[in-house]
């Protein structure tokens, strides 16, 4: 009988997709343990916008809360998600930040680290796969999945022979908006395993009701790992729930599972009380939305799409926003929409719409794009396009991050004594804004606490001056 393994996603993307990555590390450690006795593959507990929302909305340190983790779990994997040369932010950072920040998450605690492109552009994942190669993490490149006249079975597994040639340890297939279906997953899955000598692992988000039937496709033509997430935070837009997956494989005759159902069922008691702490949902991230066949709309997009229609009192022109979605789309190129193209072509399809006239209003991030300083569009985008976004510049046409200066320097100059280590610099390096009001935060609230430990020997010892230096 052949194992099928799972990695949880309960720690990153499921409360990525549906609590807008609000949970807190404390809402995490006291159950690691009994998680970590499951029998998961591995946990992915960093990454993606974690890193974003710990500074941005949690006042948390992401890389004291990865150590956290690190700490107590000893038997799993420890995974996370990183957007190859866009690393955590939103576009391109130059390689000396990116060989600093992947030696110091693998020093940190990460095991596995899966690198995707939003674009499949190989150009933009030469670099990190190398990096984290060379301080000896397993690495798993990752092909952002979508639909379009120009994404076929043939040229997956082309991109995914680039990935092969870079010296990856397995293949993901990564299906943000949950757009693959059954028959598509086996034929992608049966194609890749056929290909390459190597691991595959399925991940899909639940929003169209496709990934149940996707997964038990491809478990059938080959898959080794499929993404679950605990009930308590699947379904919806997150990744489908891991019980009913154990149950089938227990009562199938050609497959098994190493997991454990009882701490499974205990460790989803838990998160049933987290996820009541988070009443922030919408039910657009709740429910199956078919609308996604055409728009495209990955999990965390959606979330991001409903705020941000919220803050413009806009809520009721959101059947129109998706609907410009794919036009948008369409007009660039036919980009995999994840993390940065979401946000670039959603944003863009949001101005579009409430503006009353395409393109009248573009966004840096677009301009940059059509630039090509986030890599090569799918298809080619259409000459009167180009005009009508970059005027009379140029399309870019080498490696985008060969174009950027090195920035470790610079940010270390920047921000000074306020970054205390490694850590900190990059973190500042990433996100400038959000960073050094966080550190200044950090910084002031040790100085007080050195403080109050020097008054507090001060008192008790008055022949001593002792304080802080």
């Amino acid at each position: 009988m052949r194992v099928i393994n799972f990695m949880d996603t309960t720690l990153r993307d499921a409360h990525q997709s549906l609590l807008a990555t609000r949970m807190k590390t404390s809402e995490m450690l006291p159950v690691l343990e009994e998680m970590d006795e499951i029998g998961y593959e591995a946990f992915e507990m960093w990454g993606g916008a974690t890193f974003d929302s710990c500074l941005r909305y949690l006042n948390e340190d992401p890389w004291e809360r990865l150590k956290e983790i690190r700490k107590r779990v000893k038997k799993t994997k420890l995974q996370m998600l990183l957007r190859g040369q866009n690393i955590l932010g939103y576009s391109n950072y130059p390689d000396d930040v990116l060989e600093l920040f992947i030696k110091k998450m693998g020093e940190d605690g990460i095991d596995v680290v899966r690198i995707f492109d939003a674009l499949n552009d190989s150009r933009n994942l030469e670099k990190p796969v190398e990096y984290a190669k060379k301080y000896g993490m397993n690495v798993q490149g990752a092909i952002s999945y979508t639909v379009s006249p120009v994404h076929t079975i043939e040229k997956y597994v082309e991109f995914a022979k680039s990935l092969v040639d870079m010296g990856v340890d397995s293949l993901c297939i990564k299906d943000m908006a949950g757009l693959l279906t059954a028959p598509q997953s086996y034929k992608l899955v049966k194609a890749l395993k056929k290909k390459f000598n190597l691991p595959v692992e399925v991940h899909s988000h639940f929003t169209s009701g496709l990934a149940d039937a996707a997964y038990w496709a491809a478990i059938e033509a080959g898959a080794d790992i499929i993404d679950t997430a605990t009930s308590a935070l699947a379904y919806g837009t997150s990744q489908p729930a891991v019980e009913p997956f154990v149950m089938m494989i227990k009562d199938s005759e050609e497959y098994e599972t190493k997991l454990n159902m009882e701490k499974i069922n205990h460790v989803n008691d838990h998160f049933i009380k987290v996820r009541a702490n988070h009443r922030s949902e919408d039910v657009a991230m709740t429910s199956i939305d078919s609308r996604i066949f055409s728009a495209q709309v990955p999990g965390g997009m959606l979330s991001n799409l409903v705020s941000q229609l919220k803050a413009q009192n806009a809520l009721d022109r959101y059947d129109e926003v998706m609907k410009e979605i794919p036009k948008v789309r369409e007009d660039l190129g036919f980009p995999p929409l994840v993390t940065p193209t979401s946000q670039i072509v959603g944003v863009q399809a949001v101005l579009n719409v409430l503006n009353g006239e395409r393109y009248k209003m573009v966004t840096k991030e677009t301009k940059n794009y059509v630039k090509g300083m986030y890599g090569k569009p799918p298809a080619p985008i259409s000459k009167e396009i180009i005009k009508k976004i970059l005027g009379n510049e140029k399309p870019i046409d080498v490696r985008p991050a060969d174009l950027l200066e090195p920035g470790l320097e610079k940010a270390r100059k920047e921000i000074g004594e306020l970054a205390q280590n490694d850590e900190d610099l990059l973190s500042y390096a990433l996100f400038p804004q959000i960073a050094r009001p966080f550190l200044e935060k950090k910084y002031i609230a040790k100085i007080k606490v050195d403080f109050k430990i020097a008054d507090d020997y001060s008192s008790k010892f008055p022949e001593l001056s002792i304080y802080p230096v």
